[in-house]
C-alpha cells in the first residue's frame, strides 16, 4: 500500500459530501498525511439558441464565490484543515483540481463519483476528467444516485 503524504479532498457541497469527506479523513489519518480541500466554481455560460452563449452576471458569480468561500472555510474548520490548504478556484473543475494537486505536491486526490447515464455519460464527469488528467493517484468514492 502506498503511504500518501498529501491528500486533496475535492468538495462540491452536495448531500453526498460527508461520505467523500469521511473517506478522505480516514485515509489521511491512516497515512499520517496532510489533508487539503478544494472547491471549484464553474463559470458556465447559459445558452439560448437565439442569442448564443450568455455569461453569468458578474454580481451573481461574485455572490456564488462568496458563498462557496464561507462553506469551504466552515468545512475546513470542521475537518481541522488550515486556511493555507483550502483552495477555492474558478474554471473547469477537472482542470483546476489537477492544477492545484500538481502545484501543491498532492499524491492522492479524493473525489465523489456518481453512476451516469444518457447525456451525462457522454459529457463525462468531474471524477472521470480528474482521473484521466491527474499525475497522481485518484480515489473515486462511489456515491449512490437518488
Amino acid at each position: 500500500m502506498n503511504h500518501y503524504k498529501h491528500i486533496l479532498l475535492t468538495v462540491d457541497f452536495s448531500d453526498h459530501g460527508k461520505q467523500v469527506s469521511h473517506k478522505a479523513v480516514e485515509l489521511a489519518q491512516a497515512n499520517q498525511a496532510k489533508l487539503s480541500i478544494v472547491h471549484v466554481v464553474e463559470n458556465l455560460p447559459i445558452t439560448d439558441a437565439a442569442y448564443g452563449p450568455i455569461p453569468f452576471d458578474v454580481d451573481l458569480t461574485q455572490e456564488w464565490l462568496d458563498a462557496s468561500r464561507q462553506r469551504l472555510k466552515s468545512l475546513g474548520e470542521k475537518l481541522d484543515i488550515p486556511e493555507q490548504r483550502q483552495w477555492l478556484e474558478m474554471g473547469s473543475a477537472k482542470l483546476e483540481i489537477v492544477r492545484v494537486a500538481e502545484e501543491n505536491g498532492v499524491d492522492l486526490i479524493v473525489v465523489g463519483s456518481h453512476g451516469r447515464h444518457g447525456l451525462a455519460l457522454l459529457l463525462g464527469s468531474t471524477a472521470n476528467g480528474v482521473l484521466h488528467h491527474a499525475k497522481c493517484d485518484v480515489l473515486a468514492v462511489r456515491l449512490q444516485d437518488d
